[in-house]
């Protein structure tokens, strides 16, 4: 069974098999997979993942198979990008941009924990897979259950952005909208999932899937030369992309792959659904559930399943939350995209709004690095932003109309 050796509760401790199970019968709180860290001492190392090809399954000792991969080849290994114009203009030491908007096949952070999700699905024996999504995670599903030869239904809020309704329907997946917030989607999934012998990659599959997103942690320090990032700043919509970093990093440490170090992990939401900077800021011991109001659909969960223990990592590791505004993420969108050639989608805007905010407010040390985690591509949400690039010129086919243009914005 690979490394795997239960699924654990994570506030209860208590045990269960390695199952489609996600929901602790005793404490009602989620589940998380359980590893075998004294068998994987000694057998992973630094020249066996330098040798593997460049994807994200080159960490597979670390993620929830039993045997080879079989979705997701060439997922993963996306670039850090040293942002020395974004640097210099915030006056920063150094900037990195993690950056999954180049991610394959669907351009986001999405298709690592899709490989995951599917990969699992397959060896427990499921010929349909779902999830409830708004949107990312609906056109990797889609785009992965093609590729693996497996039947995808699809669950979305109804007014998902054009471009990621088109950008799941092409893969021939049945979609479904539903008149509501992810939130009540995600409800009537949990339901769908008790009647129906469907593997949902967030639901039923939601520990293995989950993990997925460890590989976005280890492929930052890997990049970075074997060392953890002193600051990094995330994106949150349910919240386990950040826990799921910083687990990556303590099982790094654990193994010996890199030094212990001590990195402050930032979360970054929208104002118009951000219930867990909310609570950081307001020192909550829980958060408030919201009912979302944002042009950042991909980050509007308004009752993050993983909000509790975000809030716990960023307290721990000494670090902070903030949200930014509508009109602070279009103009995060257009900052990165001139400062840095790198188009995001409007969670991308999200994390850099809130990055020149912690910066503004001195949360985040201008003078130690800082990777900031990019996780979508602008291609997916160009209605956000429609209105704030500037129109062509449109001339005559004549130098002189040409020259009369110049003059005028030059």
């Amino acid at each position: 069974m690979g490394y795997m050796k239960s699924l654990i509760g994570k506030e209860s401790g208590i045990r269960y098999p390695l199952e489609a199970l996600y929901v602790c019968e005793v404490s009602f709180g989620p589940l998380e997979v359980e590893y075998d860290y004294e068998r994987m001492q000694g057998d992973v190392t630094r020249e066996k993942i330098l040798n593997r090809p460049g994807n994200m399954w080159r960490y597979r000792e670390f993620l929830p198979i039993e045997g080879d991969p079989t979705v997701g080849q060439q997922v993963g290994f996306t670039p850090l990008v040293e942002a020395k114009q974004l640097a210099k203009k915030l006056g920063c030491k150094k900037i990195y941009i993690k950056n999954d908007a180049v991610n394959y096949p669907t351009l986001s952070f999405k298709d690592r924990v899709v490989a995951v999700a599917l990969s699992r699905a397959k060896e427990l024996g499921f010929t349909t897979v779902s999830c409830a999504s708004t949107g990312n995670l609906a056109n990797s599903v889609a785009a992965n259950a093609a590729g693996a030869g497996l039947r995808a239904v699809i669950f979305i809020p109804c007014d998902l952005e054009h471009t990621k309704i088109i950008g799941t329907s092409i893969y021939g997946a049945r979609v479904v909208g539903i008149r509501g917030s992810y939130d009540e989607v995600n409800r009537l999934c949990s339901e769908i999932a008790n009647h129906y012998p469907w593997g949902f990659v967030n639901i039923n599959l939601r520990p293995y899937y989950s993990e997925g997103s460890k590989t976005v942690g280890f492929e930052i320090c890997e990049q970075l030369g074997w060392r953890a990032p002193a600051q990094v700043v995330i994106p949150m919509a349910s919240g386990s992309l950040l826990t799921k970093i910083h687990k990556a990093i303590n099982e790094f440490t654990q193994l010996g792959l890199i030094e212990a170090g001590s990195t402050r992990i930032f979360g970054a939401q929208a104002t118009g659904c951000s219930p867990i900077a909310k609570a950081v800021k307001n020192d909550w011991d829980i958060f408030r559930p919201e009912k979302p109001d944002t042009i950042a659909k991909s980050l509007a969960i308004g009752n993050p399943a993983d909000g509790y223990f975000a809030h716990q990592i960023i307290n721990k590791t000494k670090g902070w939350a903030e949200d930014v505004s509508d009109p602070e993420i279009i103009a995060a969108i257009k900052l990165l995209a001139e400062t840095e050639g790198i188009f995001t989608e409007t969670a991308g805007g999200v994390t850099l709004g809130v990055t020149l905010k912690l910066l503004e407010s001195g949360k985040l040390d201008k003078n130690e690095e800082i990777v900031i985690c990019i996780t979508g591509n602008g291609l997916k949400t160009q209605e956000a932003i429609v209105d704030a690039v500037v129109a062509p010129d449109v001339i005559d086919p004549k130098l002189a109309s040409f020259e009369a243009i110049w003059k005028d914005n030059s």
